[in-house]
């Protein structure tokens, strides 16, 4: 065993010999908890999509607005997630984690009462910085108070299915909340839940920390954050300003530069914020490649159906999300036996029949229209449901798979970053695709689309060749020297 090997056992040690006792029932309501935290952080995702109409015609917004009431949520998300997770590990996962939740609390409160779409996108950035303090350091929560090894797998199964019961019930409930309260409501129902959370955290969660913290990384937080944030913003803006503007291509020359100064800088930490040599696994590679296919599909469906039904079709939100209840009621259902699957088989068939999925529902939507009957329509769902419900375990497994145990918590977290730059990617570029006719509605939009649902068939595609490339034996021999080179004591300063 190699000494940065061994150290990293004995700080794991460590750790688990400082952290609490508890009994199954104060384990079960840090659970619960934990729980809560996901629910809120993953559902203000989706639920937000169904209110898109309901804002545009209350505050005035433009798309690219609707696009950054959606995006600048997942793209904080994205860039901030590994800090936050460090973070907590360094300072105190309980104390991190109360501040999330008091952090997006507010952001809802200060969202339900944006006055106008510039403080409504602010508020929401403000919810995600709270949501990046929750997400991975729930997990570690979780998992820091499940010592057993079957009770632990047992308890992040749950922790994790919540995520896509969130996804699934999201635009359902606010369907029911738009049409009853108004679109303040989706953000105001946020902050009773993560009031009781902040008192309950205090009761019941126990506070604990890493043995051993990876280091700050502040210049590859800020790069990240840069390519990013300039290559959505040059997205989002390039319908308005053109390709071939100064300020896009500007924006797309600094993200350039930005990943170039990744590539160099990082290689030479030795607690580096994005670790690259987990790039020498072909299947960590294909995971977080397939984290933004996916993703970016599931981004762009759910921008472009949500308006298609309320705006083409003239559904009120309620209806709307209604609708979408076969997505999420196959996602409840597939998720938790894809889980089984995997372990039994090994998660080729699922990655799949996800890929199948989005490229069959990506080429049907090409046939809807105003009038398209809705039984057709929902049959087109199914397909989107059978691809959500079959693509994110493989995703976190195919990550993971053959990297050392101390290594997995980072390999999950890139994963994680991974579908939420999937995300905001699939808004902006949708949004873009659209552009005006998303507030013409009728045929003007439904032609429009067409270039989002051809996207979709693509991307489809695409995750199917990944899939397949990375379960092959070639590929997890590659999985196999990448865990070996990340055992090797490090070099770098």
């Amino acid at each position: 065993m190699s000494a940065s090997r061994q150290s990293e056992v004995t700080a794991r040690g460590a750790e688990r010999r400082d952290a609490p006792e508890l009994s199954r029932r104060r384990r079960l309501l840090v659970l619960a908890i934990c729980c809560a935290s996901i629910v809120v952080v993953v559902m203000d995702i989706s639920i937000v999509t169904v209110a898109l109409p309901a804002i545009r015609r209350d505050l005035g917004a433009s798309v690219a607005g609707l696009q950054w009431t959606v995006d600048a949520y997942t793209l904080v998300l994205a860039s901030f997630l590994l800090l936050a997770g460090s973070t907590a590990d360094r300072v105190g996962r309980r104390r991190v984690f109360q501040i999330g939740l008091a952090a997006f609390g507010l952001g809802s409160l200060l969202c339900g009462l944006a006055p106008s779409i510039g403080w409504l996108i602010a508020a929401r950035a403000l919810q995600a910085v709270g949501g990046t303090m929750l997400n991975p350091v729930a997990m570690a929560i979780v998992a820091n108070t499940f010592h057993e090894p079957a009770e632990r797998a047992r308890a992040i199964g749950v922790f994790g299915s919540m995520s896509g019961l969130a996804l699934a019930l999201g635009p359902i409930l606010g369907g029911v909340l738009v049409d009853g309260l108004g679109w303040h409501a989706i953000f105001w129902i946020n902050v009773p839940i993560v009031a009781a959370a902040i008192v309950c955290a205090a009761l019941f969660v126990p506070e604990s920390r890493a043995a051993r913290a990876r280091r700050f990384d502040p210049v590859g937080q800020v790069l990240v954050a840069v390519v990013l944030g300039s290559l959505v913003y040059a997205i989002i803006e390039s319908r308005s300003l053109g390709w071939t503007s100064p300020v896009i291509l500007g924006l797309l020359a600094v993200a350039v530069l930005a990943t170039l100064g990744l590539l160099g800088y990082e290689p030479r930490r030795a607690d580096p914020l994005l670790e690259l040599r987990f790039f020498h696994s072909v299947p960590f590679s294909a995971a977080i490649s397939m984290a933004l296919f996916g993703l970016c599909g599931f981004g762009a469906f759910l921008f472009v159906t949500t308006q298609y039904l309320q705006d083409v079709r003239g559904m009120t939100a309620l209806t709307a999300g209604l609708c979408l209840l076969p997505v999420g009621a196959l996602i409840i259902v597939l998720s938790p036996l894809t889980g089984r699957l995997i372990g039994t088989r090994g998660p080729r068939l699922p990655l799949v029949v996800a890929g199948t999925a989005l490229a069959l529902g990506g080429g049907a939507s090409l046939w809807l229209g105003p009038a398209t009957p809705l039984p057709a329509v929902l049959a087109i769902y199914l397909l989107f449901g059978l691809f959500l419900g079959t693509v994110n375990p493989p995703i976190t497994n195919t990550a993971v798979s053959g990297m050392p145990r101390s290594m997995a918590g980072v390999a999950a977290s890139l994963a994680s970053a991974g579908r939420q730059t999937g995300t905001t990617l699939g808004v902006a570029i949708s949004g873009t695709i659209v552009g005006s006719a998303a507030s013409s509605g009728g045929t003007a939009f439904t032609g429009a689309a067409h270039g989002v649902w051809w996207l979709l068939l693509g991307l489809g595609l695409g995750l199917l060749a990944l899939g397949l490339l990375s379960t092959g034996r070639w590929a997890v021999g590659t999985a196999e020297r990448a865990a070996a080179l990340l055992d090797a004591p490090p070099s770098r300063a």
